[in-house]
C-alpha cells in the first residue's frame, strides 16, 4: 500500500480519555481495560473527568473546539456507565449521549471508541467493565486505536 507524503504510522498516538465518574469503581475497571490496551501498542494518552455519560458529549466538544488549529488527540476514549433505574432518565441519558457522539464522530471524523455501558443493573456493568471479563474499556480503546491508523491510511494531515 502506497502511504501519503508525511506518513506517521511508527509514530506513538496520543489519546484523549473521557470518562464518566457517576459509577467510579465501574469506570476505573472500564479505564484499566483502555490504557492498558492503549500502552500495549505503545500510546500515549490524557484522561479527563466529568460528572456523567450526559456530560461526555459536551467534554469531547470542548476538547474539539480547543483543537480547531491542529489536533492534539489522534482519537478519544470514552468511558462511562449507564444503570437502568425506576424511571425513564436512564433511557434519556442512553439515547441522548449516543445521538450526541455519533453526531461528533461523523462530523469531525474521529477515531472514537465508545466504551460507554448501558445495562440493566451493575451485575452487568461489572462482567463487561473487568479487564478478566468482557473488557469493554480495552475494546473501546483498540477502536479508537485502529480507527486512528485508518485515518492515516485515508491521509488525514492535521499539520
Amino acid at each position: 500500500m502506497v502511504r501519503p507524503p508525511g506518513h506517521t504510522r511508527d509514530m506513538p498516538k496520543h489519546f484523549l480519555i473521557i470518562e464518566a465518574r457517576f459509577y467510579p469503581q465501574i469506570t476505573d475497571a472500564l479505564a484499566d481495560g483502555a490504557t492498558a490496551e492503549l500502552e500495549r501498542r505503545g500510546a500515549t494518552f490524557e484522561r479527563v473527568a466529568v460528572p456523567g455519560v450526559l456530560e461526555i458529549p459536551a467534554a469531547l466538544a470542548m476538547a474539539l473546539d480547543a483543537e480547531v488549529e491542529r489536533r492534539r488527540f489522534d482519537g478519544y476514549v470514552l468511558l462511562g456507565c449507564v444503570i437502568r433505574g425506576e424511571t425513564s432518565h436512564y433511557d434519556i441519558v442512553a439515547n441522548e449521549s449516543a445521538r450526541a457522539i455519533f453526531n461528533l464522530s461523523t462530523e469531525h471524523a474521529l477515531a472514537l471508541g465508545n466504551g460507554i455501558l448501558t445495562v440493566e443493573n451493575s451485575d452487568q456493568a461489572w462482567v463487561r467493565a473487568r479487564v478478566d471479563g468482557k473488557n469493554k474499556g480495552g475494546h473501546a480503546a483498540i477502536a479508537a486505536y485502529e480507527l486512528a491508523l485508518l485515518a492515516e491510511t485515508f491521509g488525514r494531515s492535521d499539520d
